[in-house]
């Protein structure tokens, strides 16, 4: 039976450019100990070797814990932040940045009443589509899902005109749009008045978001009617000690309530 192509955070791109990298520099440390005897060069290469190797077996590791058919650490991610979603399923939901649609899918089974739509840039620098989201939905059989292209910096939608808005590990990506305050209020925007949103990204991170606690007390003022905001997500239970690396997953924060 064949399985969903949810991809990976860690891509078979970048463990193939760093097992490379490792067989390189093997390759010029052999070549400087026994053809060129160059004994600093072979030093040197002997290093970058065992370095490049340490990385590599580090992210090959952290690749198998995000896989949804290893440790299933971006699964428990998502369910996660679907219980930060108070929402009965009735009316229409919006997944920014849905990548390969493996949320919006999960979206699907939890909530089968709704109608749903998925939304992404889908850049070169990620290897998901509009294709993959399709045919993975097509594999798990869940109800019809509508997958568009479009900037999550200027969504192509009203003004409310979701029950429920849900995004995770998107904001920050957005590069048509360097003030990722204004990427969250843009998703706000298209949440009903009364309806329910909630957002997972690197909101711990002061360079992308300044302080949380400020952006909560303007986001009241502006008129939503309850918002919360958990710090440091990365210590929830479904995320191994690990992988809390500074370029992995750290600075996570979620941020989740009522219009």
């Amino acid at each position: 039976m064949k399985q969903p192509n949810y991809g990976n955070w860690i891509s078979k791109s970048m463990m193939q450019f760093l097992w490379a990298a490792t067989a390189v520099f093997l390759a010029l440390t052999l070549l400087f100990t026994y053809l060129f005897q160059v004994k600093l060069l072979a030093a040197a290469t002997l290093v970058l070797t065992i370095l490049s190797a340490i990385l590599s077996v580090y992210h090959q590791i952290c690749r198998h814990a995000f896989s949804f058919s290893g440790k299933g650490v971006m699964s428990g991610i998502h369910k996660e932040l679907l219980s930060h979603l108070p929402w009965n399923g009735n009316g229409t939901l919006l997944d920014i940045g849905c990548g390969s649609g493996a949320l919006t899918i999960r979206c699907a089974k939890a909530f089968p009443k709704a109608e749903i739509t998925g939304i992404d840039y889908w850049g070169a620098q990620w290897n998901y589509a509009k294709e993959q989201c399709e045919e993975n939905m097509r594999i798990e059989q869940v109800p019809p899902i509508t997958f568009l292209k479009g900037d999550a910096a200027a969504l192509p939608f009203q003004d409310e005109s979701f029950d429920a808005v849900i995004s995770n590990f998107v904001f920050h990506e957005v590069m048509t749009q360097p003030d990722k305050r204004k990427v969250v209020r843009e998703a706000l925007r298209v949440v009903k008045k009364g309806g329910v949103f909630a957002f997972h990204d690197l909101f711990e991170q002061k360079k992308l978001y300044g302080n949380m606690e400020e952006l909560v007390e303007e986001l009241k003022k502006e008129g939503i009617t309850k918002i919360h905001y958990v710090p440091h997500t990365e210590h929830m239970d479904c995320i191994p000690s690990y992988v809390k690396a500074p370029w992995l997953l750290s600075g996570l924060g979620m941020l989740y309530g009522v219009k």
